[in-house]
């Protein structure tokens, strides 16, 4: 089987082909963008089953880009950016960005990404994520038409807006998920006081469901912009 298929929008060709040799050492297969409007239509004309993304492009800013794939598509658009501001990033991933990635970064890293970008992918079709009666993550088990939780086994004795927050995390698993897009499917709203209330329920969901809440196992934080679920191999 083909290995996946990856858009690289990048107008530095040091970095585009870094990017480039480092998918073919992979074998990805791989076409190439160097600026906005040439990645939108390549994007529609090849369906890429990534798409790698700088947001300083010279014709338009990438999250134009974003914005016009997402009219369309639900494709994973990883960012690769200069730009380091917490405003940036949650700009981005509010556009529709499934992560970012700050330059410079390790060729490791990016694979990291590429890999866990996949595996959510892979679980989404094989298993139904999005309207399977059942999400299954390591030990964590949410059983959706019963409304329960369980770990290790355990049911999880969750409050209403614990157990819609866990689920929400549980149907992007491996997507960084901003605070004002999590108020907004909890609360329908995105008030400072609404992120503060966000903050409590977090904190008191993963004393639930973390071991070790120091060193989370599930769901990881990611300071100034929100929370991920990240997908735990079963051992």
């Amino acid at each position: 089987m083909d290995k996946a298929l990856i858009l690289v929008v990048e107008d530095d060709y040091a970095i585009r082909n870094l990017v480039t040799a480092t998918l073919k050492t992979q074998d990805y297969r791989y076409i190439t963008a160097a600026n906005g409007e040439t990645a939108i239509a390549e994007a529609a004309s090849h369906n890429p089953d990534i798409v790698l993304l700088d947001l300083g492009l010279p014709d338009m800013d990438g999250v134009k880009v974003i914005k016009r794939i997402r009219t369309w598509s639900n494709m994973p658009i990883i960012v690769i950016s200069a730009r380091t501001e917490d405003s940036d990033k949650i700009e981005a991933l509010d556009a529709g960005a499934d992560d970012y990635l700050t330059k410079p970064f390790s060729v490791e890293e990016l694979l990291a990404r590429l890999r866990a970008t996949l595996r959510r992918l892979s679980a989404a079709e094989n298993a139904g994520f999005a309207g399977g009666s059942v999400f299954e993550n390591g030990e964590l088990r949410i059983d959706y038409a019963a409304g329960c939780a369980y770990l290790a086994g355990e049911e999880l004795h969750l409050t209403p807006i614990e157990y819609k927050l866990l689920c929400l995390m549980a149907r992007n698993v491996g997507k960084v998920l901003t605070h004002t897009y999590i108020t907004g499917k909890i609360w329908g709203s995105s008030w400072d006081s609404d992120i503060a209330s966000l903050r409590v329920f977090m904190a008191s969901l993963r004393k639930k469901l973390e071991s070790r809440p120091g060193s989370p196992e599930y769901i990881q934080t990611h300071i100034g912009v929100g929370y991920r679920m990240v997908k735990v191999d079963v051992i």
